[in-house]
């Protein structure tokens, strides 16, 4: 829940100081040495062969941008607002540390840590329900109360785009009864100033598409339907890409729900762009050989289905916490994605410094010297590339609302593995350029497997990391992932592909079925740290986890 005043915040800050923290808050060293996990890393962009137009538009959509920062925090915690003007009131070392830790991870919460607070007079770890909804929220009770309704009536409460208050109606004796508070009336001074910078941008402009889509989002920001503005940035086709507005809903942990806010303002990359296009050519094709039942095969995928590659100048709110977003494919309005497909957004520099920064230092202690040959720059973007285009395929059945708080954790591990497959089927098919298949095929499966341990550092406490111990664990289990003596991992060329192919088929029938008890059990079974992976991982200890972008 949003609070319009702050006195809440103080009235809980008083009585949380007097908790008892199950371990003991960070010190400044800890805190260096916490922060020192995030790799410096400075993202280049070329601005200079943009239009004038588009370059004054360009400033206003950074303002912008840093207006969806604000929201963000506010849905994070109702206590986050006037929590970091106190620290910026803070000039000892400590106060400075917890400033920038805070700002990392636009929060009072290590994202790395399994949300466990660093700064005190807070909650331990970050409310699940985030602040879409009261801290003392009953999940039993909501779902009950709602009961009392239709469907139809009951959208505005288990919509993207409201919060949940809980009222007092004063009655004897005290009955639930919960308020569904639309983004527009929520956050409504911010979307405002928001909306008014966008309107600035799209007058600045030159490019058709860039401007309407920024006029039709900027109405959207004040009525909450975004339906029409998403069909317009399917369409978007300009220099200055933007993705702006309410969109992942990784932060509802109680019903993975509410949509929070995010920006991200990049040039487009037009000749790796157009590299692409092959892949958008066939994504009817993969859908139509994936392994499930035919009768849950979409026999017509959405037209648009574009990719973008671009560069990422500003990432904010949602986009801009603790691990960095790589690539995203979105909207998630299921009516979009049947109606039009999704669009997948590749952030090139920030993969290349990932890749650089991160990955390859992993991969000289988890792999062998052999196997390390195989690592390849472009196996890791064109993987990352078909996960984002995998999210758009398969069951697109109110998947979502089936599997409640499992559906990211699910989502991500079948992206990931249907994106090998994906890559896999093409290779077979001679529809992917190469010289020697056989090599790719090895840089392919070998990155993938460096890149698991990349990712499983962020935590299984996360959607991504859980989904990757499932991956790991279930083709561990196949014998298509082996641990060798020396602590060292490689891949079974005569099991992997095999493997992967039933792994696609049983977490794409939980999807099309809307299977939750399978989904509980597949992520209680598999989505855990082994004893194996546990060793490797403290092997990886004095490496960053991830990048922190510079820019000057």
């Amino acid at each position: 829940m949003r609070v319009t005043s702050l006195a809440p915040f103080f009235f809980f800050s008083s009585f949380l100081l007097m908790t008892t923290f199950a371990q003991p808050l960070p010190d400044l060293a800890e805190l260096n040495r916490m922060q020192a996990r995030f790799a410096p890393a400075e993202l280049q962009v070329d601005t200079a062969k943009l239009a004038p137009g588009d370059q004054k538009a360009l400033v206003k959509l950074i303002e912008a941008a840093k207006v969806i920062d604000e929201i963000f925090r506010e849905q994070v915690w109702s206590g986050n607002v006037a929590l970091r003007k106190k620290l910026a009131r803070d000039k000892s070392a400590l106060g400075k540390a917890r400033l920038r830790y805070f700002d990392l991870n636009q929060g009072p919460w290590s994202d790395l840590d399994d949300h466990r607070a660093f700064i005190p007079g807070v909650p331990e770890r970050k409310p699940l329900g985030a602040g879409f909804y009261p801290e003392d929220f009953d999940k039993a009770k909501f779902e009950t109360w709602l009961k009392q309704f239709t469907e139809d009536r009951r959208e505005p409460y288990t919509g993207f785009f409201s919060v949940i208050r809980e009222k007092d109606l004063h009655r004897t004796p005290p009955e639930p009864w919960f308020e569904a508070i639309p983004y527009s009336r929520a956050y409504e001074s911010h979307l405002k100033r928001a909306a008014k910078l966008l309107r600035e941008a799209a007058e600045l402009t030159p490019n058709a598409s860039l401007k309407e889509f920024l006029t039709l989002r900027a109405q959207a920001f004040l009525n909450d339907d975004y339906y029409i503005s998403d069909v317009a940035w399917m369409k978007l086709d300009a220099p200055v890409d933007i993705t702006i507005g309410p969109y992942e809903t990784y932060m509802d942990e109680v019903f993975g729900y509410k949509a929070a806010f995010e920006a991200y303002v990049t040039i487009r990359d037009e000749a790796e762009s157009a590299k692409l296009k092959m892949f958008s050519d066939h994504l009817q094709e993969i859908e139509n050989n994936l392994p499930m039942d035919a009768k849950y095969l979409n026999p017509k995928i959405g037209a648009l289905a574009p990719i973008r590659v671009v560069n990422e100048v500003l990432a904010t709110g949602d986009g801009a916490h603790g691990v960095r977003t790589a690539a995203f494919n979105l909207p998630n309005d299921e009516r979009v994605v049947r109606e039009y497909g999704s669009k997948r957004v590749m952030l090139k520099n920030v993969q290349e410094a990932k890749f650089s920064k991160i990955l390859e230092p992993i991969a000289a202690r988890v792999l062998s010297p052999e196997d390390r040959a195989n690592l390849s720059f472009n196996a890791f973007f064109t993987h990352i590339l078909a996960h984002e285009m995998t999210h758009g395929i398969g069951p697109q059945n109110n998947v979502r609302g089936s599997l409640k708080e499992l559906h990211s954790a699910i989502e991500e591990a079948k992206a990931d593995v249907t994106g090998l497959f994906m890559l896999q089927y093409l290779y077979d098919q001679k529809l992917l350029p190469s010289s020697d298949v056989s090599k790719d095929e090895r840089a392919l499966y070998t990155t993938f497997l460096a890149s698991s341990f990349r990712t499983l550092r962020f935590g299984v406490h996360e959607a991504h990391g859980k989904g990757m111990a499932v991956q790991f664990n279930y083709l561990t289990d196949k014998g298509a992932f082996v641990a060798k003596p020396d602590g060292t991992f490689s891949i079974d060329f005569a099991k992997i592909k095999a493997a992967v192919r039933d792994l696609v088929h049983d977490l794409l029938t939980i999807e099309a079925t809307g299977d939750y008890a399978g989904a509980k059990r597949m992520l209680d079974q598999l989505g855990v740290l082994r004893p194996a992976m546990e060793q490797a991982l403290a092997k990886l200890g004095d490496l960053p986890t991830d990048i922190e972008p510079i820019r000057k």
